[in-house]
């Protein structure tokens, strides 16, 4: 099994960490949908990270069906994704607004970084960074009001948890100073007890 894609991406990363903790063996290739597009687009002619390659069947892409796949992979009892129906609409509803977090993280930086400066439109950008409080302030409030335990659905950490802290770790990286962890203390101390763990440890932010 290879996973394609740089770990400076929180879709990446949050499969690669996955992949860990479920205990799945897997070939990880760095390869940039920027500096690399030719290569990638060998592998994958949309050239779209993540990417995974299994030994056998089609490649699969998007990190939420990845993930889901990689899921049904191993035993109920190993799973990120809880199986009461209450808990997975939960747990789909944490994971819904930390990847609308990460989605307007990578929409300031695309807008900044790769639109010429006279194209930049600032009606745009006030949207989406209120967009993007918005979805940090409801984790804040969803993960304060779980403090009672270690993780967010409960003893164990589970794939809202590797979500939610690796999106946090991801704006703070590329956008050091847009978001105060001051203003988030729960999930600072979120994402800081999930780096701590060996699969985050050994899954680095690039």
């Amino acid at each position: 099994m290879q996973l394609i894609g740089m770990l400076d991406s929180p879709y990446v990363r949050r499969v690669a960490i996955s992949l860990a903790l479920l205990g799945i063996e897997f070939e990880h290739r760095s390869v940039s949908v920027f500096r690399h597009f030719d290569e990638f687009a060998a592998v994958n002619p949309v050239v779209k990270a993540p990417t995974l390659i299994e030994d056998s069947g089609p490649l699969l892409i998007d990190s939420s069906l990845i993930l889901d796949h990689l899921d049904h992979k191993v035993a109920p009892e190993k799973r990120l994704m809880p199986q009461d129906a209450a808990e997975r609409q939960r747990a789909l509803h944490l994971i819904g607004f930390a990847l609308a977090a990460a989605e307007k993280t990578v929409q300031i930086v695309y807008e900044k970084e790769l639109r010429p400066a006279d194209k930049q439109h600032q009606p745009w950008l006030d949207r989406v960074n209120l967009q993007l409080a918005a979805a940090y302030d409801t984790l804040e409030r969803e993960v304060a009001a779980g403090s009672a335990t270690e993780w967010l659905m409960g003893e164990r950490i589970m794939q809202p948890d590797v979500t939610v802290a690796v999106v946090w770790r991801f704006t703070q990286f590329i956008l050091p100073g847009k978001v105060d962890p001051a203003r988030y203390p729960a999930l600072a101390r979120l994402s800081g007890r999930a780096e701590a763990l060996p699969a985050f440890v050994a899954t680095p932010l690039e």
